[in-house]
């Protein structure tokens, strides 16, 4: 097995990493504190192909593998969770696009969010729905050559940003089958009846745009469905390979900050003569946090790996995503610990990483909800 990268892979590590510390981690508190999406820092990643890295180059983007982008996600979420999400998150839906999407839909849609001219998001979760994604409520109705739309969203990322969202409907409520009769039709967020309101006060990633969406007889042209109809469930579920590789690499990336924000803070403060570094206890912790980032980074380069060679990995990325995110509170705590007083306020990164760790272990399928497709996967149930 070759474990190593590419001189290309390091390459664009560096490059990332480099445009994190000059350009996100100056404003990363200000926008933490004022709960504002990051406008000007995504169009400058804009500039560097961050916005939708892995979008094919004929549609604007850099056509970077998924390993690739796993690098990406990594090195912009070490240095601040909140608007690595608002940059990594503003092609959200575009996957869907790119796999069932029509020529004309691609050219439309994928272009400008490459480009970053326009932000897109994924309107899947609603108030009552979160892990069941089967109990969607979300209507669209076919009228002549439109469709209507009707209902609620909640927790979507990009809500009140957004120029476009992928929406998971029902289309066919008679339809035979738990999870038979959804749909994914595109919605531009000028259209009439839409609206979206911001979500305030989150614990963590507070850069990051999140809002309830309301469709109140939102028409669409009929050419905005994506895909088959009322097969949408099933293709939706062939993201999450994809989806949860990602939020593994944001666990990865929060745990590689914290790591290194609390070695860099162990070496210089001094408690009873010398650095606390020099402290079997914290020496302990220090290595117990570097080994477990170590590990739950190879269990996401090896499932993002595996996506790019067209594997099924659903139990896989189910692993990475459900360790990486662990490994990222348990990290996150740890800094925190090491930091002391100094890392209970916003003086030091770790206590946003303390925070922002936590929505790893939520979104794209909870910690329960991973453990329950392993143990699915290891015994051989289907859905």
């Amino acid at each position: 097995m070759d474990f190593g990268l590419s001189d290309e892979q390091r390459q664009i590590r560096e490059e990332v990493r480099r445009f994190a510390e000059n350009e996100i981690e100056p404003v990363a508190q200000e926008y933490d504190v004022e709960e504002t999406f990051p406008h000007d820092v995504h169009e400058k990643a804009a500039e560097m192909g961050l916005t939708g890295p892995y979008i094919p180059i004929e549609y604007g983007g850099a056509g970077y593998s998924i390993l690739d982008t796993t690098l990406i996600v990594e090195e912009l979420f070490a240095v601040d969770p909140g608007i690595a999400l608002s940059i990594s998150a503003s092609s959200f839906g575009c996957e869907a696009i790119m796999e069932f999407g029509t020529e004309d839909q691609k050219e439309r849609f994928l272009e400008p969010v490459a480009l970053g001219e326009k932000i897109s998001g994924a309107a899947i979760s609603e108030p009552d729905t979160g892990s069941d994604v089967s109990s969607v409520s979300t209507t669209a109705e076919k009228d002549g050559d439109e469709w209507v739309v009707n209902g609620t969203k909640m927790w979507i990322t990009n809500g009140t940003v957004g120029d476009f969202f992928v929406v998971l409907c029902k289309t066919n409520p008679d339809a035979e089958g738990r999870y038979n009769g959804f749909s994914q039709i595109i919605v531009e967020s000028d259209r009439d009846g839409f609206s979206a309101e911001k979500i305030t006060g989150k614990l963590g990633i507070r850069a990051s745009d999140t809002a309830e969406l309301v469709f109140d007889d939102v028409r669409v042209p009929e050419e905005n469905l994506v895909g088959t109809r009322d097969a949408a469930f099933l293709q939706q579920m062939q993201f999450f390979d994809q989806t949860r590789t990602a939020v593994a690499a944001q666990g990865v990336g929060i745990a590689k900050g914290a790591c290194e924000a609390a070695l860099e803070y162990a070496q210089d403060r001094e408690q009873f003569g010398k650095p606390i570094s020099e402290f079997q206890a914290i020496q302990h912790k220090l290595a117990d946090m570097h080994t477990r980032t170590e590990a739950a980074r190879m269990l996401t380069y090896k499932s993002a790996w595996k996506v790019d060679q067209g594997e099924d990995i659903t139990q896989l990325a189910s692993m990475a995503k459900e360790y990486a995110s662990r490994v990222a509170v348990d990290v996150a705590d740890e800094a925190v610990q090491i930091h002391g007083g100094a890392g209970y306020v916003n003086d030091f990164p770790v206590e946003r990483f303390y925070r922002d760790a936590k929505i790893t272990q939520i979104y794209e399928g909870t910690t329960e909800i991973q453990k329950n497709i392993i143990a699915r996967e290891l015994l051989g149930k289907g859905l």
